[in-house]
């Protein structure tokens, strides 16, 4: 019967002590969110591959590696809503991946690409944000963006039979992801998770119809997770 008397007691002070807290969370940046327009800056990492469908299932397999990039932009962002925001997120996104084409004989020389790609990366999106909770605030966000490759090689007249993998100047993704917002004494920390996903094919074939690398490739597009940082 002791330890159940003390086992409420230590319930209800905590309760009380929990409760007590609450009332002593001191809200900040609260006339943040009356804002129409405000601006930030974002950093963060990303990993991406490619999503790759082919003609047929024979004798074609390219299997991707990729490795850790990073990203870094400028926030526009103009509240439509008090739970809705248009968002503009121009940036900067750098990645490398290594292709394997395992169907390929010859060694690394004919059966490796390297694909290092840097893109300028403009994202329209609709930010739907909940109702503030203390000093957070949780968000779902979404939109298309368009993608230029300063990496593409397009306009090279080399393919890979002279050892270039060549992609798409121009392209356009949709990106999907949540995230939240913390409220802190000085700035807003906003960080957020997103998938990146391609619309458009971004390969670039060979001359050759019949290439082994490119010519039984029916889509070639980029698919990706990013880690963002914000700050405003």
């Amino acid at each position: 019967m002791k330890k159940i008397f003390i086992a409420l007691t230590l319930i209800i002070l905590s309760v009380n002590y929990s409760i007590a807290q609450k009332r002593d969370v001191v809200e900040y940046q609260q006339n943040w969110d009356k804002q129409k327009v405000f601006w930030g800056y974002y950093l963060g990492l990303n990993m991406k591959s490619y999503k790759i469908s082919y003609l047929t299932d024979v004798n074609t397999f390219v299997n991707v590696t990729p490795a850790v990039g990073f990203n870094v932009g400028l926030i526009g962002d103009y509240r439509l809503h008090k739970n809705i925001n248009l968002r503009l997120e121009p940036g900067l996104s750098s990645n490398t991946k290594e292709l394997a084409f395992t169907h390929i004989p010859g060694g690394p020389r004919d059966s490796i690409r390297k694909v290092n790609s840097t893109y300028l990366r403009v994202p329209l999106l609709i930010k739907l944000n909940t109702d503030r909770y203390n000093n957070i605030r949780p968000y779902i966000i979404g939109g298309v963006s368009y993608d230029y490759n300063f990496s593409s090689n397009e306009d090279n007249p080399d393919d890979n039979y002279d050892g270039e993998f060549r992609m798409k100047k121009n392209n356009f993704t949709y990106e999907m992801g949540l995230g939240i917002d913390i409220y802190l004494p000085y700035f807003i920390f906003s960080p957020s998770v997103r998938g990146i996903f391609a619309i458009n094919d971004e390969l670039v074939r060979d001359k050759n119809t019949n290439s082994p690398w490119t010519g039984n490739v029916d889509y070639f597009g980029t698919r990706g997770i990013f880690l963002k940082m914000a700050f405003h």
